[in-house]
């Protein structure tokens, strides 16, 4: 509840109306001071979300804790003790990918060639400051009439050790820097011509794939490499998954729909169950990058990490499964049996869809690079 200031006038700025206490009876404003502060702006989105009442924070407990809790309650009516399921929808799915998209803006594939590359540089500069502090102490009077004296032996064997190092640290950068940066060069193709010869020589069996081939041609044309090619298409993703999420959710309603009684469920009663559900696997989801984020420093390559991570990634999916049927039996209570059989038609058939539905999205991911 938001702790503003109350007004010494009773006169509801919206509508008009008198105002005995905080609330206007008419429209339900508060009726304190319209000019604030502006972390205001901040403070009052928090506010309104979590009301600091215990609805939002029971709301997560809840969600995460209770499968079919939250539906439930909704369903009977008792519609203020919770967030409502479309305003914690989107609240938790703009947390969830505003956070990805924050792990994912410096993703590059080419970190490890890159550190190695910079440390060579760096010995290589090293070489080069002992090289140059060598060749200023030859060029002193005692060390050139020592060298005199030998016959040149010193300065060449110097030389030799300097030529010998320099082409040593320039063979190991060229190897770190050894990769294929053309992946249609690594398919044998030269251009679109090329492409186009061979499909027609094939009876154009690989007509599918042009649309692919010339983004990828155009891609490497502004200069992308492939690392740089395949982390735009990870961010690409990213960035189009919550909309791909939005469009499937009235499809996993329906499917709801059609295995269940029309007459005692409504449409609206599986949209609840669906925005609920879908709520708990981006939490859920959330969850586990942050988790992820925690363990990575101890170090991306520790055994300690490779294997927690591994530990939460298995048991947050055998948790997102078991999740679905206890949630499934909870809000429709349906007999144990059924609610398991139609709970593994409803997984087997969303999950093919799903992965149509991400396969679909990497497609236009990837012709939308740019």
């Amino acid at each position: 509840m938001s702790h503003g200031k109350i007004r010494e006038d009773k006169t509801c700025l919206n509508c008009g109306h008198q105002v005995e206490e905080r609330f206007c009876p008419h429209c339900g404003q508060q009726n304190i001071e319209s000019r604030h502060p502006f972390y205001y702006l901040f403070t009052h989105f928090f506010e309104d979300f979590t009301h600091y009442d215990g609805q939002f924070w029971g709301t997560m407990k809840n969600l995460l804790f209770k499968p079919g809790r939250l539906t439930q309650v909704y369903l009977e009516g008792k519609r203020q003790q919770f967030v409502p399921p479309v305003k914690l929808y989107i609240f938790i799915s703009f947390v969830t990918f505003l956070f990805i998209s924050f792990q994912i803006t410096d993703l590059n594939f080419g970190k490890e060639r890159t550190r190695q590359a910079k440390e060579i540089n760096k010995e290589i500069q090293k070489e080069a400051v002992k090289n140059k502090a060598v060749n200023e102490a030859l060029q002193s009077p005692e060390v050139l009439k020592a060298d005199s004296l030998s016959g040149g032996m010193l300065t060449r064997a110097l030389d030799s050790s300097q030529v010998k190092s320099t082409a040593q640290d320039d063979v190991d950068v060229e190897n770190i820097f050894k990769e294929n940066k053309s992946i249609t060069k690594s398919l044998g193709l030269q251009s679109m011509e090329d492409f186009d010869k061979r499909n027609q020589k094939n009876a154009h069996k690989y007509q599918t794939f042009r649309p692919f081939v010339a983004k990828i041609f155009e891609l490497e044309e502004k200069g992308h490499s492939p690392s740089e090619i395949t982390n735009m298409f990870i961010k690409s993703s990213v960035h189009n998954l919550p909309k791909a999420l939005f469009i499937y959710l009235p499809l996993f309603a329906f499917l709801l729909w059609i295995f269940h009684s029309k007459k005692k469920w409504w449409y609206f009663d599986h949209g609840v169950f669906t925005l609920h559900y879908f709520s708990f696997l981006l939490l859920l989801t959330l969850l586990l990058f942050v988790l992820n984020k925690v363990f990575s420093y101890f170090g991306e390559t520790s055994s300690f990490a490779i294997i927690m991570k591994g530990l939460l990634t298995t048991g947050a999916t055998v948790y997102a499964g078991c999740y679905f049927f206890v949630a499934h039996y909870k809000t429709y209570r349906t007999h144990p049996a059924l609610t398991i059989l139609v709970g593994a038609v409803l997984f087997f058939i969303n999950t093919v869809l799903f992965t149509f539905l991400l396969m679909g999205l990497g497609i236009v991911s990837f012709l939308l690079m740019h």
